[in-house]
């Protein structure tokens, strides 16, 4: 508090915060078209969790915007992003699987949102939705675990001994034979096979029920896309021995009805490429081989160019929803010498 009344929010916080009710609201839709179609007793009870989250991140938010005097994002909403009757478009394994892997997300992005708030409401808030995002992370992995569905990453054997590099090939072997990829580069390629894999049964999905011609195209760009990375990721563990894991390609039904706004579909899409250049972006800063690092920046090359099409086919249909913007000082001082 400062002399009586709240402290603003910080442009930071007021980015994490519209961003946030974009994605729940969104979420919201999804979720609620995954509840309707839930067969498996298991896994409902879990997609029931995760929606109740969004709910309530909604209502917090939508409270935080009204006291700050702060317009609500438009967003999505159920009654013009989603059909819930329309047939089945994926299976309940994959939705889980899906679920657990924005739960992963979720946790990075919240933790970027908690370090970077500084009002204590707002830090309480997102400690919260940590908490509850480790809940829902831990129902879904363990469900996938007994479900014998949970993908692991490679096993290494035992650390005998403690090495120090005395080689520079140990990162400068662009040619030739390379030395084997180090845990950590395992760890990221792995991850990165995992959410392309996850991406392109996604765009699977919205390519059938896609409305809109460039759209559908756009979509099926993406599993083109998503495919070749998988390919090149699993070279890379191919070459030092290591298994490829499974995709989710199989999870998706054969129907072709409305179920989501081509909106909605283009929001998560574009959403989900963001994130994996960030993710690029850590996988290149994490190895110290060469070949990986400049496969890294190829591929991000690539996706932020398939990112800027997406784009401006959303602002061609006046689907994309501007975010906060600073004030535009010029137009103003020339709007008041027209006055």
């Amino acid at each position: 508090m400062e002399q009586g009344k709240q402290i603003r929010l910080t442009s930071m916080e007021i980015a994490q915060l519209w961003g946030q009710y974009m994605h729940d609201s969104g979420s919201v839709c999804v979720l609620s078209y995954f509840l309707e179609k839930a067969e498996d007793l298991e896994i409902k009870p879990v997609i029931e969790y995760s929606l109740e989250l969004a709910k309530k991140h909604i209502e917090k938010l939508t409270s935080i915007f009204n006291e700050e005097k702060y317009a609500i994002p438009h967003g999505f909403k159920i009654e013009e992003d989603v059909d819930l009757t329309a047939p089945r478009l994926y299976s309940d394994n994959y939705v889980l699987n899906f679920i657990n892997q924005m739960s992963m997300i979720g946790l990075t992005t919240y933790s970027g949102s908690l370090s970077g708030s500084s009002r204590a409401d707002i830090t309480d808030f997102y400690m919260e939705c940590i908490s509850e995002t480790i809940q829902l992370f831990n129902k879904t992995k363990n469900l996938l675990l007994s479900k014998g569905l949970y993908i692991r990453s490679p096993y290494m054997p035992n650390l005998e001994r403690v090495d120090f590099v005395i080689k520079q090939s140990f990162v400068w072997d662009i040619i030739g034979d390379k030395r084997p990829l180090l845990v950590t580069e395992i760890a990221n390629i792995f991850a990165n096979i995992q959410r392309n894999s996850l991406g392109a049964a996604t765009l699977a999905g919205f390519c059938q029920v896609a409305q809109d011609k460039q759209v559908k195209q756009f979509f099926v760009r993406g599993i083109e896309i998503a495919k070749k990375h998988i390919k090149l990721f699993g070279k890379k563990f191919e070459e030092s021995y290591l298994p490829v894991p499974t995709t989710w390609a199989t999870e998706i039904t054969n129907s072709t009805v409305y179920t989501f706004s081509d909106k909605l579909m283009m929001f998560f899409t574009t959403t989900l490429i963001g994130l994996s250049i960030g993710y690029y972006g850590t996988g290149i800063a994490q190895s110290p081989r060469v070949d990986i690092g400049l496969m890294y920046n190829r591929l991000m090359v690539e996706i932020q160019l398939y990112s800027e099409d997406g784009s401006n086919i959303m602002i061609n249909n006046r689907w994309l929803e501007q975010p906060p913007i600073a004030s535009d000082r010029e137009e103003l001082a020339k709007a008041n010498l027209k006055s």
